[in-house]
């Protein structure tokens, strides 16, 4: 059952679950579930009870600017912070959903180095396959900071593993799309062919690989990008 939105009071769900013996309350977000090339990555924070929760907003309501001042925030705090990471081939192998999920497991076993968060605040509707206590939250950001710090660390996270893309990839211009599908990003992908950071399960970048129309190239490259923590 999902909670009402508790207004500019983002750290009440925390605040209860602490009164009830919970040590360890983490938020868990993804970024990347829409784009068609890269990874989708998931962040898991633990923030101090005690800490100034009420910057954490929803990442998709800030400015890179005010992401990467909350990112480093968040890095200088004593937040417990966890990434997980799920690649491109990854992602084809199972599909986007469970790829998600994936990459949010690997991020919450990230997180704590001393043990995992005893409850989980985790976005949007499906539990993380983790025998830990959790509920969901649709538009989770909007309801608890923890998940809204979780979404800046995954968003900023997956825009550098983009923006570091672009360098090997400038013809998709990664650093201006994300890898989203922009018309200028289809349009690349009809010119120069998918790289090996598209997905190639994907509406929009399967018509274009080999053996489809006319076989335009598939640009290569170098891995980027570490597949996760070795989870599955």
């Amino acid at each position: 059952m999902d909670h009402p939105d508790f207004g500019v009071d983002t750290f009440f769900l925390e605040r209860s679950l602490s009164a009830q013996g919970f040590a360890r309350i983490a938020g868990v977000d993804e970024a990347g579930r829409g784009p068609l090339a890269g990874p989708v990555v998931a962040g898991c924070v633990v923030l101090p009870v005690n800490g100034d929760s009420s910057c954490y907003k929803d990442s998709k309501k800030l400015t890179p600017r005010q992401r990467e001042h909350l990112f480093t925030i968040l890095q200088d705090s004593k937040a417990h912070i966890g990434v997980g990471i799920v690649s491109a081939r990854e992602i084809e192998q199972v599909n986007i959903l469970q790829a998600s999920l994936l990459a949010m497991r690997r991020a919450i076993e990230d997180c704590l180095a001393d043990g995992l968060p005893d409850f989980l605040l985790v976005d949007g509707t499906f539990p993380v396959p983790l025998p830990l206590s959790q509920q969901t939250l649709i538009k989770g950001e909007s309801k608890s900071a923890s998940v809204a710090a979780a979404s800046i660390i995954a968003k900023v996270t997956r825009d550098r593993i983009m923006a570091q893309a672009h360098e090997t990839f400038p013809q998709y211009n990664f650093l201006k799309n994300q890898g989203y599908p922009t018309k200028e990003h289809r349009l690349s992908i009809a010119e120069h062919g998918p790289c090996e950071l598209h997905r190639r399960t994907f509406k929009g970048v399967r018509e274009f690989l080999p053996g489809q129309k006319d076989d335009p190239p598939v640009a290569s490259q170098q891995n980027l990008w570490p597949t996760g923590n070795g989870s599955q």
